[in-house]
């Protein structure tokens, strides 16, 4: 079994849900990714979600895009990111490492090649935003032969059928975005996202997390209780954002997430 597999087969074994943090890797500083990882998992962090920085962050809103745009400009690309999982599994060879980002950077380098390097560095799975299903084909046999899980979006506008696809292409878990818009908007609608995440876990063939407006430890725990975990991205990034060095951003990371860790598990 995969990292992701155990960790998800682990929790849901002590009846519990994921918290997976998104940070964007660069950002607040190069120096300071390993170590907001590592905070990161101390506060309770599930599996981590490591944005690699895009010039051209489509599906991402004001604080994402700023900070992909600082990251690049301190020369945080693919190498970069790499680097960072494989400092970061010099200490923790448990904790799954998911990169989020776009199609880009992969097809530059060839599905196969960056996925043997994303392995060999320590990755378990990758999240294309701009990469539909009906185009994911020549890059699912690559990921699968390297043991890379291409985890898949689905939305509030889904079809069943198309929601049928997803489920049984996914790998490690499908990601369901909670409200057709960008990330960190404020429309969550807690209601409205569980009875939808009701319905995909019911048909899924792998666990569904819930992610975009969860901003805090109430948001993370009502949406928890229909998803098999939560993401959070926005508000840690802009919690991180002007962090003077690499202690100050590791310790707010934590100080952010220990509360909808503990606000998660008491739901």
């Amino acid at each position: 079994m995969s990292r992701l597999d155990n960790r998800f087969a682990h929790l849901r074994s002590a009846g519990r849900k994921a918290l997976i943090p998104f940070i964007t890797a660069g950002d607040p500083s190069l120096e300071a990714t390993v170590p907001v990882m590592h905070a990161l998992v101390e506060a309770g962090a599930d599996v981590i979600e490591l944005g690699v920085a895009f010039s051209d962050p489509m599906a991402d809103g004001p604080v994402i895009q700023r900070s992909s745009e600082r990251a690049l400009a301190r020369g945080a690309g693919t190498g970069y990111v790499f680097e960072c999982v494989r400092s970061f599994r010099e200490r923790d060879a448990q904790t799954p490492v998911v990169l989020m980002g776009y199609l880009n950077p992969v097809e530059i380098r060839g599905a196969a090649r960056f996925a043997a390097g994303a392995v060999a560095a320590g990755v378990d799975g990758v999240l294309l935003v701009d990469l539909p299903p009906e185009e994911a084909t020549g890059f699912q046999q690559p990921f699968d032969e390297a043991g890379l899980a291409l985890v898949m979006l689905a939305s509030p506008t889904t079809s069943p059928e198309r929601a049928a696809m997803l489920s049984a292409n996914a790998r490690g878990y499908l990601y369901y975005v909670s409200y057709a818009g960008v990330t960190g908007a404020d429309r969550l609608d807690t209601g409205a996202a569980g009875k939808r995440l009701h319905a995909l876990r019911a048909a899924s063939t792998v666990p569904v997390v819930a992610g975009f407006g969860i901003k805090d430890a109430a948001s993370a725990a009502a949406m928890a209780v229909d998803a098999d975990g939560v993401v959070v991205g926005s508000a840690l990034v802009s919690a991180l954002a002007d962090a003077r060095d690499a202690d100050e951003a590791a310790a707010r990371a934590k100080a952010f997430l220990a509360p909808l860790r503990q606000a998660i598990d008491a739901a």
